[in-house]
């Protein structure tokens, strides 16, 4: 890959799946039918799907095989005891519900909390449903993510961390008492798949312990974060990953997972904590909105199916040869050009596409208009991390509001994509890139009241 290596494939192909191919007058009609939004756009007609990382993995032969074992009793599956032992070996959290997804693990979890108006949820940086789920209680998702996370060039190895000092003003400023939850993104999404310290995890605990505010993971990417941390982190270069997953949530009150990333499922979530009433009441809202609390809206199989997951995520080898493949298809456009969020995170590259199409101002999307020309060139699907995702009004103020950084993310499901493909990809890039002057913007013409991304509709500029 023109010099830039990385591991090989630790597994062999054992089943294949086809590959949709259209031509560009067909994607170009493909585009105008799903209103210029990829989200909408047939699965079947898409060439090479780096949408999202969130259940798109390819299980394996284990995986497949403990599927056969689910036992789909309602209640005390079998099934369900499996999948609490890995649980609790690989977090140590004394008390877990499955959930169907992370989305739903976010819903249950802030109901329980209580989490409503005039109160404050600070993170590095929220994801999207992580943010929709506490803003549409009344509440503000505040980001508090390190200055370097703001700086797609820099090479800071943990651009993910949680700013301390701006953490510890806004708690003596705001009060303890109106805030219910600190959350670190493990890797941050948003700022594209950066990790987070071991030590700011252990610096953030200290802080918030004497004001007996919750330290909760949004844990989805939690396998490589622990393995960013083995490589970057000199006091955990000889700790396992396995180690070092555990010692991060050993730090941590609380854990939401969509299992959809690291545990390489294709439907699953979690909720972890260490409070006995905070569990019961837990307990509570997810029999009223997901199942009861020994399957969460999951069937037995595919309880089995995550507790494999679970620990598979943690091989080193895998991790390797995942983290490696990043890399490659960073160096490869990095190579064509094209300005990306460096260093590569684990899950995804991310383009800078303020940096990289500057004719094309904030409030005419610039990142989501060259996703769509990836589509109507090549055939990829990719999304774009900016003012469609996290634009729009500002709740509190009424304004419209605009994220710092304006990124699209090619999200590497996990054991699916060969080097050629991601040659294909980094090639369709490329030639865009060499014509980004002709790039034009998108206008809005129809958004729903809260994630917008997934639905909206535009037309082109």
């Amino acid at each position: 890959m023109s010099g830039v290596r990385f591991p090989f494939e630790p597994f062999r192909i054992k089943m294949v799946e086809p590959i949709g191919l259209t031509t560009r007058e067909e994607r170009e009609a493909l585009l105008q039918e799903a209103g210029y939004n990829p989200f909408l756009i047939p699965a079947e007609k898409i060439t090479i799907d780096l949408l999202t990382d969130s259940g798109t993995g390819a299980m394996s032969q284990a995986q497949w095989s403990a599927m056969l074992s689910g036992d789909e009793s309602y209640a005390g599956a079998r099934s369900y005891y499996h999948l609490r032992d890995v649980v609790q070996r690989v977090t140590g959290m004394p008390y877990f519900v499955p959930a169907h997804q992370g989305r739903a693990a976010e819903n249950v979890f802030f109901a329980a909390l209580d989490v409503g108006p005039g109160m404050f949820v600070p993170a590095n940086q929220h994801f999207d449903t992580t943010r929709a789920n506490v803003e549409v209680r009344g509440a503000q998702a505040l980001d508090m993510v390190v200055s370097e996370g703001m700086e797609p060039h820099n090479l800071a190895p943990f651009k993910g961390n949680i700013d301390l000092d701006r953490l510890a003003r806004f708690i003596d400023e705001m009060g303890a008492e109106h805030i219910p939850a600190v959350i670190i993104t493990i890797t941050n999404n948003s700022g594209g798949g950066q990790p987070v310290s071991l030590e700011n995890i252990r610096r953030t605990k200290d802080l918030l312990a004497p004001h007996g505010i919750p330290l909760v993971l949004d844990a989805a990417r939690f396998a490589e974060n622990s393995y960013f941390i083995k490589m970057r982190e000199p006091a955990a270069a000889e700790m396992s990953v396995a180690e070092i997953a555990r010692a991060t949530f050993d730090l941590a009150d609380a854990f939401l997972m969509s299992a959809k990333k690291d545990a390489i499922v294709n439907i699953g979530g979690l909720i972890g904590v260490r409070d006995g009433t905070l569990f019961q009441k837990i307990s509570t809202e997810l029999i009223l909105r997901e199942g009861f609390i020994t399957y969460g809206g999951l069937a037995g199989r595919d309880l089995e199916a995550l507790a494999v997951g679970l620990e598979e995520g943690l091989d080193e080898h895998y991790l390797a040869y995942r983290v490696g493949q990043t890399a490659a298809l960073a160096g490869r456009l990095q190579e064509a050009g094209l300005p990306l969020v460096e260093p590569p995170g684990g899950h995804a590259v991310f383009i800078d596409a303020k940096e990289m199409l500057p004719h094309i101002p904030q409030r005419q999307f610039p990142a989501h208009s060259f996703v769509v020309e990836m589509y109507r060139v090549g055939g990829v699907r990719a999304v774009e991390i900016g003012s469609v995702m996290f634009g729009g009004v500002d709740p509190v103020t009424g304004a419209e509001r605009f994220p710092e950084l304006e990124l699209v993310r090619l999200a590497l499901p996990r054991r699916v994509y060969t080097s050629s493909h991601l040659e294909y990809v980094a090639d369709v890039c490329a030639e865009i890139y060499r014509r980004r002057e002709t790039l034009r913007g998108l206008k809005i013409v129809y958004q729903a009241p809260t994630l917008r991304h997934f639905t909206a509709r535009f037309s082109p500029l």
